[in-house]
């Protein structure tokens, strides 16, 4: 039987109860005042679906509230269609082929996908490579900065560094303004156990940084050197190819702004991947686990 025939992504009533399992493992959490357990079914044929009452407060709350799925008239299995797509797709899936296929405005699914990006964020990170671990770093470029002209070299590209653990195959990205030693180091220090054993280019922003760690080898590509060894940064250029294939050939187009979250996206999926044990189903679940407390809204204008 296809994973997409599971009565959560057709029937709104069983999403409710397929997100409310995982949302609230150890019973029904009140959002507006944090009591567990003291809620009840409201009942009648205009209460909305998945509608508690709370006890101790006496305010009315569902499972969507304080989520991603706040104040969002999209059905919920609709949502969960959306999420397992995002998931399962390894390079993405552009907004424009989630409106199609769920049947929702294209605005929708743009919002949509974004939230679900919030959801993929993690909520906090421990230091790669501990016990002597290595870790490679590196920076990429991708599109081009709001206002810059195109010139020779990257610095009209936006500019991406990260790191990937090889002992537990784990990368964390972010978005940098500058590529120098400063920023570098702030990063790299914040991110990586003192115990590490560093695996760079020759770039010259790693070299100061490469001597607070156990280790620090340089693979030196300007002479033709991809190897030698464990020294290399193989590993992380193959998660860049995955990341600059999504980015071009699904998404095409990102501005700085929200580039963030795609990096997010990208990060969850090379991070909860089969060569770690997680299949699709179970990426889609460790996503929905991170619905709570990652709203976006709409921007408004005064």
């Amino acid at each position: 039987m296809s994973i997409l025939s599971a009565p959560h992504f057709h029937n709104e009533e069983a999403a409710y109860a397929f997100v409310e399992a995982r949302v609230w493992p150890k019973g029904r959490v009140c959002p507006h005042c944090g009591v567990v357990d003291r809620s009840s079914k409201m009942q009648g044929k205009s209460t909305r679906i998945g509608a508690y009452k709370c006890y101790a407060c006496r305010k009315p709350f569902t499972v969507k509230v304080g989520t991603i799925f706040e104040a969002s008239h999209v059905p919920l299995n609709k949502w969960l269609q959306a999420m397992y797509l995002m998931c399962a797709s390894k390079k993405g899936i552009s907004s424009n082929q989630l409106h199609r296929t769920l049947g929702v405005t294209l605005k929708t699914a743009w919002f949509m996908s974004h939230r679900i990006r919030e959801a993929m964020r993690p909520a906090s990170l421990s230091p790669m490579g501990g016990n002597g671990g290595m870790v490679e770093v590196d920076e990429t470029f991708i599109g081009r900065k709001k206002g810059k002209e195109i010139r020779h070299g990257y610095e009209h590209k936006m500019k991406v560094l990260s790191l990937v653990d090889r002992e537990t195959g784990r990368a964390h990205s972010m978005v940098v303004d500058k590529l120098n030693t400063k920023t570098v180091r702030s990063i790299v220090l914040e991110n990586v156990d003192r115990e590490a054993r560093l695996m760079t280019d020759e770039a010259r922003h790693y070299i100061k940084v490469g001597r607070k760690f156990a280790d620090h080898q340089v693979v030196r590509h300007n002479v033709g050197e991809y190897g030698r060894g464990e020294a290399h940064t193989n590993t992380i250029e193959g998660f860049f190819s995955i990341f600059k294939r999504g980015m071009k050939g699904v998404y095409q187009h990102c501005s700085e702004e929200h580039l963030h979250r795609y990096l997010a996206e990208f990060d969850f999926r090379y991070n909860e991947r089969i060569a770690n044990g997680v299949d699709d189903v179970e990426r889609a679940e460790k996503a929905l686990k991170g619905v709570v407390g990652r709203r976006l809204t709409y921007r408004t204008t005064a």
